[in-house]
């Protein structure tokens, strides 16, 4: 049986459960006393509250904007560098954001995306 990757916690649990014979155990003791132990529903849980997030490569629109606007000393986030960021955000987190005034929502979402950036323009300049 192939591996799969997993997508959260919760399939990390399972995984660990079904390697030590632990869910094996669970599922013989549940259909013998007719019980549902609630694993699926948890593993689901777990996912949603923990998910591992794939991180996606700017592509080069992105990278150039991103390239100007660190380029620049900036105090506050206008509504329209909002959108275009919270775009990027999607492309490379596949997580939607929210329109918000939080400036320290922005700065935790700014800091994100520097990091991608910065390994980006690494390998940009390395080749």
């Amino acid at each position: 049986m192939a591996k799969r990757k997993p997508k959260g916690l919760g399939d990390t649990i399972e995984q660990f459960t079904e390697a030590t014979g632990i869910k094996a155990g669970v599922e013989k003791l549940a259909e013998a006393i007719g019980w549902d132990c609630g694993c699926d529903k948890r593993k689901e849980a777990l996912n949603q509250m923990f998910p591992y997030r794939k991180i996606n490569c700017l592509n080069e629109e992105d990278y150039e904007y991103l390239n100007y606007w660190f380029s620049v000393d900036r105090h506050q986030v206008s509504i329209l560098e909002q959108t275009k960021l919270r775009e990027i955000y999607y492309n490379v987190f596949e997580e939607r954001l929210e329109q918000t005034s939080c400036d320290s929502c922005w700065r935790d979402y700014i800091s994100r995306i520097r990091k991608v950036y910065i390994e980006y323009k690494k390998n940009q300049d390395a080749n």
